[in-house]
């Protein structure tokens, strides 16, 4: 394994920047072009329908513009990505038959001990695929399904094509599209009826070569009365030149269902991030998102609750940080479509050394939603005076009965409480770095333990030097 010398100084502190030499069994040339778009669908030996879906994609997109609101994305060349890369020896659910310098990539980012230790199935991606997708054999006895997105395809179609696609169509956004016309990896997840897994799915979405795409499409059924928590994590070395990852999320809660997806993204500072993330809700089901976002040169990332059913929830808790270089456009939506429904968004952003954080969120109420109601809470905190915070916050109410509250708070780390702890022995940067802990206490609580420790030591590495 090698570390790549080509490290900016804004990534000097990002601990996962090194590489693996290319050895690749498939790389379509740059650019998105008809001929990319065949080859992957060949490459997978997929369906006649799912390539007329991917063209229809491709035209969907060539007819967007670029979004002219929220990040600068100016500097993303789309024309000098790869969009389709195959490692060598994929989709496997036995480890031992993982390349070796793939399987040592994932051991050192800790996996498979961290499914050995704690969770109920491991999903690993590298590039473009799935190199290796696991499920304990206590969950596959009562009907869990959890498979990468090309064998849920193959396996379960009918389930499939009921669900693909209809919670986030090609049509939504720019960014759907491009993925819907070149998806590849990712996770495909049943839970049946009444059934509750009560540890961790978890995924790992990792890039490897420079300039290249990575296009995950996730699909999650959680059927009526269900219960289950995914999580996923990223990186990717650090390069001077720019990746791009746009996955699409899409997630189905059933009656009385309980689901939560939690991410702790933390790309290198050469990658533009830019995710579509929804789950439609149905009646007195409950979805929870706790997004995190530390790395990454730009993300624009808005987890998404259509609440369709009477009763039904949904939550957001999201954390950000921005350092220099760095532009964290993320938030929330939730949509109210029925009566009694009601959703919290919670968001906390750190912005230092010139970098920009932004809370830009969507509540909408329709007419009908009586009685539907949520809360949204955005608090920044400013580590310098050349830090930059952002809210966007959007209401639209057409319900009378509804009610709405928001509220937004800005602050900088407190002197006199950096002088009080340092009374008490810290030092300077401990003792801001406790303060940005309390900080996002409210969402660390949320992870389970080891993720929260995670999230903490993350946190720290990137406060090294912040202050002072």
């Amino acid at each position: 394994m090698t570390i790549n010398p080509e490290v900016n100084d804004i990534n000097a502190s990002y601990e996962y920047g090194w590489s693996n030499p290319e050895k690749y069994a498939v790389k379509a040339p740059k650019g998105l072009r008809r001929d990319v778009v065949e080859m992957i669908s060949k490459a997978k030996d997929e369906p006649q329908w799912m390539l007329d879906f991917r063209l229809k994609a491709l035209d969907i997109f060539n007819s967007k513009p670029m979004p002219e609101w929220g990040a600068d994305l100016s500097g993303l060349n789309l024309d000098e990505i790869y969009y389709y890369i195959k490692p060598e020896g994929f989709n496997t659910r036995s480890w031992d038959d993982v390349p070796e310098d793939v399987k040592n990539t994932f051991e050192r980012l800790g996996i498979p001990e961290a499914e050995r230790a704690a969770l109920a199935g491991v999903g690993a991606q590298y590039e473009s695929e799935m190199v290796y997708h696991n499920l304990k054999e206590e969950w596959e006895k009562l009907g869990v399904v959890f498979l990468s997105i090309e064998d849920g395809l193959k396996e379960y179609p009918d389930l499939f094509r009921e669900h693909f696609a209809t919670i986030v169509p090609p049509e939504d956004n720019k960014f759907a599209a491009i993925n819907s016309a070149v998806w590849s990896g990712g996770s495909f997840v049943y839970v049946p009826k009444g059934v509750k897994v009560d540890i961790p799915l978890q995924t790992y979405f990792r890039i490897n070569a420079e300039s290249s795409g990575q296009f995950e499409r996730t699909l999650i059924i959680i059927d009526e009365g269900a219960q289950a928590h995914y999580i996923e994590g990223c990186t990717a070395p650090s390069y001077s030149s720019d990746s791009f990852h746009s996955g699409v999320i899409e997630i189905v809660v059933k009656e009385g269902a309980r689901f939560r997806y939690s991410t702790i993204q933390n790309w290198s500072h050469n990658v533009y991030n830019l995710v579509t993330q929804r789950a439609a809700v149905y009646g007195n089901g409950v979805m929870e998102w706790v997004d995190g976002n530390l790395g990454s040169k730009v993300t624009m990332k808005y987890p998404a609750c259509y609440l369709l059913e009477e009763g039904a929830r949904g939550e957001v808790l999201s954390i950000a940080m921005a350092g220099r270089g760095q532009h964290q456009d993320a938030g929330a939506k939730i949509v109210h479509f029925a009566p009694h429904t009601s959703g919290s968004i919670v968001s906390k952003s750190i912005s230092k050394d010139s970098g920009r954080s932004s809370y830009r969120g969507l509540v909408k109420i329709y007419e009908g939603a009586k009685y539907a109601k949520t809360n949204v809470e955005c608090d920044a905190l400013l580590l310098d005076e050349e830090a930059r915070t952002d809210t966007y916050p959007y209401i639209e109410i057409e319900e009378k009965t509804a009610r709405v509250g928001h509220e937004a708070t800005v602050s900088k780390i407190n002197d006199d409480q950096i002088m009080y702890l340092q009374s008490r022995g810290l030092s300077k940067d401990q003792a801001a770095g406790l303060i940005v802990r309390g900080f996002i206490e409210p969402i660390a609580k949320e992870l389970p333990l080891e993720y929260a420790v995670e999230l903490n030591r993350l946190i720290e590495l990137e406060m090294e030097g912040s202050v002072g």
